[in-house]
Parts: C-alpha cells; structure tokens; sequence
C-alpha cells in the first residue's frame, strides 16, 4: 500500500526531523517502528539520506576573501567602465569633508543675510 502525497509530506517532515535528531524520545522511537515495518518509509528515509550526503559537500566550500573585490574588477575590465566606474562625489571626497564644506556654506549665507539691508536674520 503506497501513501499519498499530503502523507508522504508529513513523513518526509517527520524523517527530517529524525534525521536532525528534532524529535522527542517517544516520537523517535515511533519513528524507528515505522522504518522497521513500514517499506514506504524506508524509501522515503533512503531518499532523504542521499539527498543530505549529497548536498553536504555543497556547504563546505567558501568563496575567497577577494570574491567581491575580483569579481567588480572583472566587471569593470569588461564593459570598458560602464558598471562600477564612475564613482559619485560622495565615494571620493569624504562625508566629513562635506560636512565641513556644508557647515562654512551656510555660515557665509548667514553672515550675507545679516548683514544685508533687506535681510530677514536682522533684529
């Protein structure tokens, strides 16, 4: 007798659990009856035992350290500049360059307002 799909869901959920050891002792051992007698689940615990051994070599390797920097250089070499080229005022001068430059800005306005004649800081 072969189960259906909605209770082949919950089995896989359920051997997944086992598998990661999620499972409190009394269910654990259900389980293990199950897989004992039932050939479905055996199948299915099988499927899910290849499936975790082969993607287990997937998540060990890690990119270099210069992944980031390689690959915008890579890109940038290629389209001739037209990615990652041009950079913006902000990303060559530094913010507290700018804020200082803002600050003496505003400052000067201010003095030009009151000391006009017409200006609206004047008492």
């Amino acid at each position: 007798m072969s189960i259906d799909e909605a209770a082949e869901d919950e089995v896989i959920a359920t051997l997944s659990d086992y598998l990661d050891g999620a499972l409190p002792p009394a269910r654990r051992a259900e389980v293990e009856t199950e897989l004992a007698m039932n050939a479905d689940w055996r199948r299915i615990h099988g499927e899910l035992v290849e499936t975790r051994e082969a993607m287990s070599g997937l998540m060990k390797a890690r990119a270099p350290e210069s992944f980031t920097q390689d690959v915008t250089s890579t890109i940038n070499k290629r389209s001739a500049g037209r990615f990652f080229g041009r950079r913006t005022l902000g990303d060559r001068v530094p913010f507290g360059v700018l804020l200082i430059v803002a600050l003496i800005a505003l400052g000067v306005i201010a003095a030009l307002l009151h000391s006009s004649a017409t200006g609206t800081i004047k008492p």
